[in-house]
């Protein structure tokens, strides 16, 4: 029986890039060898794609020494990559694309929409939910509309912080420190800080600006973070998993304490009130079908004490890793990794 070839994309240009690197090791290492034939694809933070001999490679950074470059073509004719060997070009067909791809330039609806022109089936959400949900902003105009309890927000763009001072003001009136600050479009808790005075606030705008012109400042909700895994879509029932909690020990539960504090868990099927459970995956298949999610998304939620639930992001690309939400939460309900990593390239071949 004649394997379908899978482009395994990673790395990219975002902030996120070393997240995609870990997470795509353990994507590669469930996929069915005996089914699937891997093309391994690499993006520098530079923006050179290139070929990938093997996972040991991306275990020990050596990938990026590779001299063979690869170029997805948007040629609706060819559904091909081509690898360009020196002087020689082979042209590969390819009938899926994974895009293990974190953050900009990779979970924002770029990739997808280059896909899109080629025609190549691919793994995860569409242009639209991609774009959508990575914006922070425009999530949040989603939910409202939705009628989602979320976090009470200030939009600030770029331009503004040219005269900080009525931003500052504008911010007193409307919350209390401390509050939070984070860019519109980043992921992994990338320039995101806590402010507990106008000093902080200042420097913490800043900072975001780093990352996006748009910039949201947020009340602070005190409460418990809770995660919910979604799969499907198109022709396939959207199903939710059980939820988890996550214990940071910093502050709050920024890109360190996500990849890098040790002491930071994880703990599926918390202790939470009556009906929050069901609640939260309720909430989360409704913000997943509101933005034309498909495939996959991890959705993210803070918990209060008298078991309010507060939407926080939705993702639409979550990490992979050892460590990360989505597939224990899907191991938990007793989908083995590589029956959901099949699932996802089985829903990628078949969207609609």
């Amino acid at each position: 029986m004649k394997k379908n070839t899978v482009v395994v994309l990673y790395g990219g240009q975002s902030s996120e890039h070393v997240v995609s690197c870990m997470s795509v090791i353990n994507v590669i290492d469930h996929i069915d060898q005996e089914k699937y034939d891997l093309l391994l694809i690499g993006i520098t933070e530079e923006g050179h794609w290139i070929k990938t001999d093997s996972v040991n490679q991306i275990k020990d950074g050596t990938w990026k020494n590779g001299n063979v470059t690869a170029i997805l073509s948007p040629d609706a004719s060819m559904k091909s990559v081509v690898l360009l060997h020196g002087e020689k070009a082979e042209m590969i067909h390819v009938d899926v694309v994974f895009p293990v791809l974190h953050g900009l330039l990779g979970e924002d609806g770029t990739v997808q929409g280059l896909l899109e022109l080629s025609k190549i089936p691919y793994v995860g959400c569409g242009v639209l939910a991609s774009a959508i949900s990575m914006d922070k902003l425009y999530t949040k105009i989603i939910a409202d509309h939705l009628g989602v309890t979320q976090a009470d927000y200030i939009p600030v763009y770029g331009y503004e912080l040219e005269k900080i001072d009525p931003i500052i003001k504008k911010v007193e009136e409307k919350f209390h420190y401390p509050v939070f600050v984070k860019p519109s479009n980043a992921g992994s808790s990338k320039g995101v800080s806590r402010a507990g005075d106008r000093e902080a606030l200042i420097k913490a705008l800043q900072e975001a600006s780093k990352y996006d012109q748009k910039i949201l400042v947020e009340e602070m909700i005190v409460g418990r973070e809770i995660e919910c895994a979604v799969l499907g879509g198109g022709n396939t029932p959207v199903r939710t998993s059980g939820v988890g909690e996550i214990l940071a020990t910093a502050e709050f539960y920024d890109f360190d304490a996500k990849y890098h504090d040790s002491s930071s868990k994880t703990v599926l099927n918390p202790d939470l009130l009556e009906g929050t459970a069901e609640g939260i995956r309720k909430t989360a298949e409704s913000i997943f079908r509101a933005v034309d999610g498909y495939g996959l998304s991890r959705v993210d939620f803070f918990v209060k004490e008298d078991g309010t639930i507060v939407f926080n992001e939705i993702n639409t690309m979550p990490g992979f890793t050892g460590i990360s939400m989505y597939p224990m939460l899907w191991e938990e309900a007793g989908i083995k990794k590589e029956e959901l990593v099949d699932s996802l390239l089985e829903l990628g071949m078949n969207r609609v």
